[in-house]
C-alpha cells in the first residue's frame, strides 16, 4: 500500500528492521517493545516456524525507507501465549463453518504486560496503520485482529478506528512515594503488616537472595534459571514458550533492562524470579524453583519486586496475569485492555454483545476486589 511518499508494507520480522529506528518509535520505555527483545524471540526460535507465531510486523515508511510507524504483528495459528483468552470465540466461529486461525495478533509474545502497540512518530499514522491491519485480514481471509495489553494512552486510538474493547483484571503494586518497604508496610492494616513480616522472615530463612542485572548475570545464572523456567512452564502450560537461547540473547542485548532475583542455599540457586525494568514499571515475568520453601514464591516475585521498584523510584510493579493471592500482598486490581477487529459483521455483532456483558462483570469484580485490599481504611 502506498500513499504519496508513504508506504505501508509487511516486513519479514522485527530483526530485519533497523534497531535504532524501531526503538525511536517505541520511546524505549517499555522493554517488551524494544527491538532487542522482539528480535531475540525471533533469532532464538521462540517465535517462528513450528511455534504458531509468525512475525509479520506492519511498517509505515517514508520515501527514503525510514520508519514512521509500526505494529508488532504476528500471524497466529493458535491462541496460546496471549493471556487474553478467545478460545470460545474460535470454537463458535469454527462451529459456524469458518476458519478462526490464522488470525492477526498485535502483541509482545508471551508477555501479559501493558505497553504501546501502535508505535508512532505521529498519531496521524495510527488510523492508516490500523486500516492496513484490517486490509491484511481481508486480503488473506483472516478472521480477526487482536491487540492485547494496550497502554491506556492508546485506547482511544483503537476505539476511534472502531475496534472492540475487552477488559480483564490484573494485580499491580503502586508506589505511593514510599521511601522503603517499611513505609509500604506502614500503609497496611496491622494484621496484614504482621502477616507479611512473618512471611518474609520464613521465606528468607536459610537462603541468600541476590539481585543481578546487566553483566552480573553470567551463563551459570541463566543455566540455573532455565531449570526453574522449564519446571514452571511444564506444570503451567505444557511446553515452555522460550528457548534456552532466548535467555542468553536477552541478557546480551538488553541486560540493562533485566533484573534476575535468585535465592541460594549453601551457595547453589534453588529458586529465581525474572523481571524486566521499564522507565516507569518493574515487570515480573517468570518464576521457578527446585526446592519448595514456605513463602519463597511470594518473597521473590512480589516483595523483592516491591523493594526493587522503591529503590529505583518506579511507579508500579506489574506482576503478570491472574493471581488473586497478590491482593493480600499489596497488589491492587487494575483493568487491562485489549482491542479486537472482527471481519465478519454477524460475528462482530455477537462478540460485541458478549464483550458488553463481560465488561460489566469485570467492573463489578474490580470494585469487589478493591474493597479487599490490605491497606488501612480511612
Amino acid at each position: 500500500m502506498a500513499e504519496g511518499d508513504i508506504t505501508i508494507r509487511v516486513a519479514q520480522g522485527v530483526s530485519t528492521l533497523d534497531a535504532a529506528e524501531w526503538d525511536a518509535l517505541t520511546g524505549g520505555g517499555n522493554p517488551f517493545m524494544r527491538h532487542a527483545f522482539l528480535s531475540a524471540l525471533e533469532d532464538s526460535g521462540s517465535v517462528g516456524e513450528g511455534t504458531g507465531w509468525q512475525a509479520l510486523p506492519l511498517v509505515l515508511e517514508d520515501g527514503a525507507g525510514h520508519l514512521l510507524a509500526a505494529l508488532p504483528t504476528y500471524a497466529k495459528f493458535h491462541s496460546q501465549g496471549e493471556y487474553v483468552f478467545d478460545h470460545a470465540w474460535a470454537d463458535a466461529w469454527e462451529r459456524a463453518g469458518g476458519d478462526y486461525y490464522p488470525k492477526l495478533q498485535i502483541a509482545a509474545p508471551f508477555t501479559p504486560a501493558t505497553g504501546p502497540r501502535l508505535l508512532l512518530r505521529d498519531e496521524a499514522y495510527a488510523l492508516p496503520l490500523m486500516r492496513a491491519a484490517e486490509k491484511l485480514c481481508s486480503a488473506n481471509g483472516l478472521s480477526s485482529a487482536h491487540a492485547t495489553f494496550i497502554e491506556p494512552a492508546q485506547h482511544a486510538l483503537f476505539e476511534a478506528a472502531g475496534w472492540l474493547r475487552r477488559e480483564d483484571i490484573q494485580f499491580h503494586w503502586t508506589n505511593r512515594d514510599f521511601g522503603s518497604f517499611d513505609d509500604f508496610l506502614g500503609a497496611l492494616s496491622s494484621r496484614k503488616r504482621k502477616a507479611i513480616r512473618k512471611e518474609r522472615e520464613a521465606a528468607q530463612y536459610g537462603v541468600t537472595i541476590r539481585h543481578l542485572s546487566g553483566s552480573r548475570i553470567r551463563p551459570e545464572h541463566w543455566d540455573a534459571f532455565w531449570v526453574f523456567y522449564q519446571d514452571t512452564g511444564a506444570r503451567k502450560w505444557g511446553t515452555p514458550y522460550l528457548t534456552r537461547q532466548a535467555f542468553d540473547m536477552i541478557g546480551e542485548r538488553m541486560g540493562d533492562a533485566v533484573l534476575l532475583v535468585l535465592a541460594e542455599a549453601d551457595g547453589a540457586p534453588v529458586a529465581g524470579a525474572l523481571n524486566f525494568i521499564g522507565d516507569e514499571a518493574l515487570y515480573g515475568r517468570y518464576w521457578g524453583c527446585v526446592e519448595e520453601r514456605p513463602f519463597l514464591h511470594f518473597e521473590l516475585c512480589y516483595y523483592q519486586a516491591i523493594d526493587a521498584a522503591i529503590q529505583r523510584g518506579l511507579k508500579r510493579v506489574e506482576a503478570g496475569a491472574q493471581g488473586g493471592h497478590k491482593l493480600a500482598r499489596g497488589y491492587e486490581p487494575v483493568a487491562t485492555t485489549s482491542m479486537h477487529h472482527i471481519a465478519d459483521p454477524g460475528f462482530r455483532a455477537a462478540v460485541a454483545d458478549y464483550l458488553d456483558r463481560e465488561r460489566r462483570g469485570v467492573a463489578i469484580d474490580t470494585l469487589r476486589l478493591s474493597e479487599r485490599t490490605p491497606f488501612r481504611k480511612g
